[in-house]
């Protein structure tokens, strides 16, 4: 199919020296350039993240108090 595009001066003729250094037609290298483009597009697929989850079984020590700063604080220090 044929299409016009516009291309800035600059890199259309970085294109020509390029496909001409490949032995290739400006054509090929475009179209590669694109599907190049269009597959990048895509966006990437995430890996599925699972939060920890903590499977210890208990609770507080025995004679602790959690409403109690005081005795947390000692315990906390180890006095």
């Amino acid at each position: 199919m044929r299409t016009t595009v516009r291309l800035n001066d600059e890199l259309l003729t970085q294109a020509k020296i390029r496909a001409a250094e490949e032995g290739r037609t400006l054509t090929s290298l475009i179209e590669e350039g694109l599907s190049l483009a269009l597959s990048k597009s895509k966006k990437p697929k995430r890996k599925k993240f699972k939060i920890p989850t903590s499977k210890a079984k208990g609770g507080t020590l025995p004679g602790v108090d959690l409403n109690n700063w005081g005795d947390l604080e000692d315990l906390m220090e180890g006095r």
